[in-house]
């Protein structure tokens, strides 16, 4: 079986070399520096080095003004030019004539009619359940495509059994902030039960938020242990990929890139594709809508 791993990291886009403001030039990246021999940056964009390859995404798709996130990861995850159908960026949440295409067309929905195995390996706290039974629906697009495609949202209790992960990665915010009863698990364990859970999957998705968080917020305590794990856990990955599995990394647009700045930038979103096809989709995925329609064709 073919297993694809798609790790969606919000706001991360290629950058400037810098290393007051660029977090991969600042604290440093193994991830780049170790398999590709160098950081991506604006004035060398396209990367390669045995089969894996960084390349930038277009996050604009022609659209003036700074990507959002509800436009561009729908984009992402529907294959749809979402701001140019709507005429704007929008975000953090998906507009509302957006909807109706996302419950259509989504990764996770496209998959289940080709009797296709997915899974969602977030995990979420009680109190964002709370918050969806309450019947508000202010959710990003990954949620919103999982309960409109009847995909499972794991709980805290899928962390305890091994069969999900946080956010973070490591279970550090959902222990000091939530006081969850939680091991903090490194970068390697949590590499090996994706592989794992992506193993048994045609498609695992894996949704990393703290990016695009951290790029707001600025928090200096939080940006280098958080970038160190990031950097363990992506390194991991693809230093342990199976034959069979395809590693796709992709962003809606920058942000943790570049904090001089707490908005969003017009840096082209960070690519990274290693594994099993890795070559076709480099060349295949141009901007956010290409990125759903380049993994559907593997399974054709």
């Amino acid at each position: 079986m073919h297993s694809t791993i798609l790790i969606f990291m919000d706001g991360v886009g290629i950058g400037k070399k810098d290393n007051e403001y660029n977090p991969f030039f600042k604290y440093g990246f193994k991830t780049f520096f170790s398999v590709f021999g160098e950081i991506p940056n604006l004035e060398n964009q396209k990367l390669s080095s045995n089969g894996s390859y960084i390349f930038p995404v277009d996050a604009c798709m022609g659209i003036p003004d700074l990507p959002l996130s509800g436009t561009g990861q729908t984009s992402i995850f529907c294959g749809v030019n979402a701001s140019k159908i709507i005429g704007k960026h929008f975000g953090p949440y998906p507009y509302s004539t957006l909807i109706p295409i996302i419950e259509k067309q989504n990764i996770f929905k496209e998959f289940k009619r080709k009797k296709l195995k997915v899974n969602f390996v977030n995990a979420y706290p009680k109190v964002f359940f709370d918050y969806i039974n309450s019947g508000r629906r202010r959710l990003s697009v990954t949620t919103l495509s999982c309960l409109l495609s009847n995909v499972r949202l794991n709980k805290i209790s899928d962390i305890h059994s091994k069969r999900a992960l946080s956010a973070e990665i490591n279970n550090n915010r959902l222990v000091e902030r939530l006081k969850y009863k939680l091991p903090i698990i490194s970068s390697e364990t949590a590499g090996k039960r994706l592989i794992r859970i992506a193993s048994n999957h045609h498609l695992t998705v894996f949704e990393i938020f703290h990016t695009d968080h951290l790029g707001h917020g600025r928090v200096a305590d939080l940006l280098e242990p958080f970038t160190k794990t990031l950097d363990e856990f992506l390194y991991f990955l693809i230093s342990n990929l199976t034959q069979n599995m395809t590693l796709l990394i992709c962003s809606d647009h920058g942000n943790f890139e570049d904090l001089s700045t707490k908005m969003h930038t017009l840096n082209p979103a960070l690519g990274l594709v290693a594994g099993k096809y890795s070559d076709i989709i480099s060349k295949k995925i141009k901007s956010l809508d290409n990125i759903k329609p380049a993994i559907m064709e593997m399974y054709d």
